[in-house]
């Protein structure tokens, strides 16, 4: 049965998680001209989809951030089928699976690929090894209406803010490159050179100290200013030996520091192809009025030194100079105005003006956002219905099967109830 629309595959644990990845795979379905239905294939696959081929498939990223990808062999077999639907695969973390990743392109003849490698090395990676016909620069996130509201809602004045400088990162592995580890670098050295100083600071990057879901955005409405630098790594692994040869001399040597597997090992894949690229992290503290102090770098070219941001040199030799704009209220006012004016309020980094992008792919592949037959929507309801009990099992089994106390009465009550229900959903059906 012909779906005219779009299938989008994401993959999605019953875990807490940063509340960007939901908002990138709510905002195909909030903003395109098309229908859009996303299947979490965390739940499983559903038997309802087997008879029905949409117009276009599109592999969210969240699919591909480990090995194997989260597409079992059900969803594998049910792409392959789909022939005639038009496959568009949405890239992030690219440094790393890069072998696999090309195979899975080539086995579903993904026709279109979003990327966050820029054009200049596209003939060094999916050029040489995949057969893709179209490839596009796109990057991290964008800005959602729901993030605007957000912070207009939580936005709270300068000085009502009891955090100066706030910060969170975690250590990233060895293979990605220095471009990995300034995350870190940044947090530890601004945090040694600013003891003392009388500024409050609320800098962390033990992954104990993260901050998920609604209290992230709470955390950056309280802090006057962020540190940062650019996202992304400055290796990409295309091979996969540079991650092997890594885990290998760490075995031999575990204390081997990264100054060391770098002079070691390291040095020769550093920026051969690098991935760095403007963060979410910098849309959301332009958005909440947060003045930024930043390693130096191109940000995508959205970001401008002392318009948009306070430029930190990376061996800190302006860090007095920093602080003393900082200090100044007239310059933070004056950087985040810029930054809200320029990255929120223009509507260039919105996800609106992003997925438009995305509707013209599809419109130039000869789709196009029609209506569905009588049959089509029936089949989908059944498959709206499938997913929802689908998700109920998966709650259900997270919950009985946990560690808490009274754990084996309510596993015991479970499956009979489970059971019931099912029978009357076959009813209902």
């Amino acid at each position: 049965m012909q779906i005219n629309g779009v299938l989008l595959l994401y993959h999605l644990p019953l875990t807490q998680d940063a509340p960007t990845i939901l908002e990138n795979i709510r905002a195909y379905e909030s903003n395109s001209r098309f229908k859009v239905w996303n299947v979490n294939t965390y739940f499983g696959f559903p038997a309802s989809l087997v008879g029905m081929r949409f117009s276009a498939i599109g592999f969210h990223y969240s699919l591909f951030g480990n090995w194997p990808f989260a597409l079992n062999e059900d969803f594998l077999s049910y792409v392959d089928q789909s022939q005639s639907s038009y496959k568009v695969a949405l890239f992030q973390d690219e440094y790393q699976y890069c072998r696999p990743r090309f195979d899975f392109l080539n086995r579903c003849q993904v026709d279109c690929v979003y990327t966050l490698i820029e054009p200049q090395y596209f003939k060094d990676v999916y050029e040489k090894f995949t057969s893709v016909p179209r490839i596009i620069h796109y990057l991290t996130g964008y800005v959602s209406d729901e993030m605007i509201d957000l912070a207009h809602r939580l936005t709270i004045p300068d000085e009502k803010r009891s955090i100066d400088i706030g910060y969170r990162a975690r250590s990233l592995p060895y293979y990605m490159g220095h471009g990995a580890q300034e995350k870190t670098e940044v947090a530890v050295e601004f945090q040694r050179r600013a003891a003392g100083l009388g500024l409050k600071l609320d800098i962390e990057t033990d992954e104990q100290r993260r901050i998920y879901g609604a209290g992230w955005y709470d955390f950056v409405a309280n802090c006057r200013g962020m540190i940062g630098t650019e996202a992304g790594v400055s290796i990409t692994d295309l091979t996969g030996e540079v991650r092997a040869e890594c885990e290998r001399l760490l075995a031999l040597n575990p204390q081997f520091t990264f100054a060391e597997m770098s002079k070691a090992f390291l040095h020769k894949w550093e920026d051969f192809i690098p991935q760095r690229v403007i963060s979410p992290r910098h849309f959301e503290a332009a958005a909440f009025r947060v003045c930024q102090i930043l390693y130096e770098g191109r940000y995508s070219g959205a970001m401008k030194p002392m318009v948009h941001y306070i430029p930190l040199r990376k061996d800190f030799s302006n860090f007095d100079e920093c602080l003393r704009l900082f200090q100044q209220k007239s310059v933070r006012d004056e950087i985040t105005g810029n930054a809200y004016n320029d990255l929120i309020a223009s509507g260039r980094y919105s996800y609106q003006s992003f997925i438009a992008g995305f509707d013209e792919v599809l419109g130039d592949a000869g789709l196009e956002p029609l209506p569905n037959s009588g049959d089509a929507d029936a089949a989908l309801r059944q498959m709206s219905r499938e997913l929802r009990w689908l998700e109920l099992r998966s709650k259900k089994n997270k919950f009985i099967y946990s560690d808490f106390p009274g754990r084996r009465p309510l596993a015991a009550l479970g499956g009979p109830l489970l059971r019931a229900l099912r029978r009357l959903k076959g009813r209902v059906a």
